[in-house]
């Protein structure tokens, strides 16, 4: 296991390169060494290498190959005029802690590899005379996380035909070009996407922000999605699960969605819960662009709140099953657009939803809640009148809502009989407090200065929600959100 350095300002080839007394100079020195499994490659903090990284040789599982940095001082950077990583059937690989910035072709380009992780790498203008950031293609178990994507021509992020594929906490901004998501993933499976900050809101013409097609086993929680045409198109896949995101600002088409499904192949076995959709078109589409005979089922969208959107919540103009229950609508904000055809087939139901009567809704933190003398309010709705008018069932006590939230970790606080308990939207959360509900439109308050607790302020976590599986990060904490005013806060 050996470590070599390179050193743009003070290295020569000549060089040993196995210490930082005597480092290599360029990238040619490194490429005629056959690297072996657990040697590192540093490249010195500060230094510019105007050169491609050819990568030849992989590690192991237990020993990988690790491209990173030394020394003190700003990341080192690699320019290019072609691409500024390189590598095919090379595995078991880490780059970290480097800058990728202004290369022609792909910050990062790997094809038939498998057990890569990038982690705390900036990629900055890339992709200048042909589309490219990150792209990995056919593989297996590649990590890219904690790194930063801006500015690039073309997808930010572009994998394909990858079995196991992470993306964490993870910044992509700005992915400019007509065809251009921030994430792209193309027949991809066992993928979790989760922690990131994915917006669009200044590419050029970009196409939207997250696009799966056909993935298999994939689970989308906890990102920042903004801007775009659409949020996530997920149109095509087999147990899919999007939860607590916030997707917002996304819109320029009258089919404009937070997260559609449904146009492009069979879809089944998704969860859509506890998100939190808003400024946008439309909420979650199940749709399809021509007249296609798609199979549509176990659709199950749950626990979420829609806010200040122009079209409806829920769209579903193809044959679908499936049910949207147990969410939170902004009064101002039309609650479905059905087919006719399906809400007479009875394939998916809309029940036990929740209005929010009040104009804007704004979340806030718990940091940030003064208690005043104000009241929290909510309405729940009676269900929703079909356009053939088929009465759906109308909302259920609190009591049946405790339970109706089936292995969902943001659902099963529910409802008790005199007891603040939260709902988690992601970044936006609901209080409800106090009678059980019956039929017909109510409303129930509770006096803010009720949420104080003792005086040191403390008791507003008394009723926290618990800790969410999978893969929160760490730092999140719950959020809460206020009607005061007539606003929600």
């Amino acid at each position: 296991m050996t470590i070599y350095y390179v050193n743009s300002a003070t290295g020569a080839n000549t060089n040993v390169g196995t210490s930082e007394d005597a480092p290599f100079a360029s990238f040619s020195a490194v490429e005629s060494l056959k690297l072996q499994p657990g040697d590192s490659v540093l490249l010195a903090a500060g230094s510019v290498f105007n050169d491609q990284l050819d990568l030849k040789y992989s590690g192991t599982v237990a020993a990988p190959i690790t491209i990173g940095s030394y020394g003190v001082g700003d990341a080192p950077v690699i320019h290019s005029p072609n691409d500024g990583i390189h590598s095919l059937y090379a595995s078991n690989i880490v780059i970290e802690n480097i800058t990728i910035s202004d290369t022609s072709g792909a910050a990062i380009y790997a094809g038939y590899v498998s057990n890569w992780t990038v982690r705390n790498v900036e990629v900055d203008h890339t992709g200048l005379s042909k589309s490219g950031s990150i792209t990995f293609r056919t593989g297996s178990n590649i990590t890219i996380e904690n790194s930063t994507i801006n500015d690039v021509n073309g997808d930010g992020i572009w994998i394909e035909k990858i079995t196991g594929v992470t993306l964490l906490n993870n910044t992509v901004t700005n992915a400019h070009g007509t065809a251009a998501d921030a994430v792209q993933l193309n027949d991809s499976s066992n993928i979790v996407i989760s922690g990131n900050y994915f917006d669009q809101t200044g590419a050029v013409t970009p196409k939207g922000v997250l696009t799966l097609v056909r993935p298999v086993d994939a689970v989308i929680e906890g990102n920042t999605i903004i801007g775009g045409g659409f949020g996530i198109s997920a149109q095509a896949g087999t147990n899919v699960a999007i939860q607590d995101n916030d997707i917002s600002g996304y819109g320029g088409y009258s089919w404009s969605y937070a997260v559609g499904l449904g146009d492009q192949g069979d879809t089944r076995n998704y969860d859509i819960s506890g998100n939190y959709f808003h400024d946008g078109v439309w909420g979650v589409s199940v749709s399809a662009a021509g007249t296609t005979t798609y199979v549509r089922e176990h659709i199950d969208i749950y626990g979420n709140f829609f806010d200040d959107l122009t079209q409806a919540a829920l769209k579903v103009d193809r044959p679908a099953s499936g049910s949207f229950h147990d969410n939170f609508i902004a009064s101002d904000v039309t609650p479905y657009s059905i087919s006719p055809s399906i809400i007479a087939a009875g394939t998916f139901p809309v029940s036990d939803n929740t209005t929010i009567e009040e104009g804007a809704a704004t979340p806030a933190t718990a940091d940030s809640l003064v208690v005043t003398d104000a009241s929290i309010g909510l309405v729940s709705d009676t269900g929703f009148t079909s356009h053939d008018g088929l009465k759906l069932n109308p909302d259920k006590t609190a009591s049946d809502k405790a339970g109706a939230h089936h292995n969902n970790p943001i659902g099963e606080n529910g409802v008790s009989d005199g007891t603040l308990l939260l709902r988690d939207f992601g970044k936006a959360a609901f209080e409800k407090h106090g009678p059980a509900l019956g039929n017909g439109d109510h409303a129930f308050t509770i006096e803010a200065a009720d949420l104080a607790g003792p005086e040191n302020g403390s008791g507003i976590f008394h009723h926290e929600t618990a800790p969410q599986p999978l893969h929160h990060s760490p730092v999140d904490g719950p959020v809460f959100s206020i009607l005061q005013d007539g606003l929600l806060h």
